[in-house]
């Protein structure tokens, strides 16, 4: 089984394609955390982590539910984690592990995709060029091939993650601070007469934390699960959804299948 969290998009490609070549199920960690986050796993069945990063760690939302989970018949079965970021990953894979070691598991292997940015909440952070963007999908698409082949195998060991140059401060220095001031829905706010009330921003809120939809005005609910991942603002057809001002003139990003309909064939 393959439990992802995918917000823009470019971790539900990879974990489609893991899912593809390994026949395994797909678990969305957004759908399944609210509910009783038991499962139960075949002897050769492999677990895989599939999400992207958020401030050089995991999302709270993969914590809380790595936390909740129940994983049922363990015996030994390969365990992996890919992570999709915009760029370096700090210590991401690390603290992982040492939440999944209280679920008596350990990712065997584990792997970085550098995907095309979708971060926007700080005032010098935009969305990459186009020809960036394309560079990065055809690269993180090679290595994808690369990664599924050794999932496949089930090869343990492998670690092919990019931690950048500063993994500890990142992690637990500028990821503790992201963490508790920058990961807020309290700055969005939607432009009543850009918004055509198509409902995209609702429906694309990984946690439920927005409310209203078809001809009616989005609302953030202001509950502290909010993951700050954008997708709302990225989905907006209109451009109608802001995070105060630090998204005034920036572009949008989510994964299009339809425009990267060639890879993976």
């Amino acid at each position: 089984m393959i439990f992802y969290l995918s917000a823009t998009g470019n971790t539900r490609w990879a974990a489609e394609h893991l899912a593809s070549a390994t026949g395994e199920q797909l678990i969305s960690i957004s759908e399944a955390v609210n509910g009783g986050c038991d499962f139960s796993v075949n002897k050769d069945e492999r677990i895989g982590f599939v999400f992207p990063v958020h401030g050089w760690r995991p999302p709270r939302l993969v914590r809380e539910f790595i936390r909740k989970m129940n994983i049922h018949h363990l015996d030994n079965n390969f365990c992996y984690a890919l992570c999709t970021a915009g760029d370096d990953i700090g210590q991401t894979m690390e603290i992982l592990n040492c939440d999944l070691r209280q679920q008596h598991l350990k990712a065997d292997s584990i792997y970085s995709l550098i995907m095309p940015e979708s971060y926007v909440g700080l005032p010098f952070m935009d969305i990459d060029k186009p020809e960036k963007e394309i560079a990065k999908i055809l690269k993180a698409n090679e290595l994808l091939n690369e990664y599924t082949r050794e999932i496949v195998q089930r090869k343990r060991g492998i670690c092919k993650t990019y931690k950048g140059h500063w993994p500890r401060i990142n992690s637990w220095l500028l990821g503790t601070l992201f963490n508790r001031f920058l990961i807020t829905d309290r700055p969005f706010f939607v432009d009543a007469g850009k918004c055509i009330r198509c409902g995209k921003c609702v429906d694309s809120c990984i946690t439920g934390n927005i409310i209203g939809g078809k001809g009616e005005l989005p609302q953030w609910k202001g509950l502290g699960n909010c993951c700050t991942c954008f997708a709302c603002y990225h989905h907006c057809p209109v451009r109608a959804i802001e995070y105060g001002s630090r998204t005034k003139n920036k572009g949008q990003y989510y994964f299009n299948k339809n425009k990267n309909n060639n890879l993976n064939k």
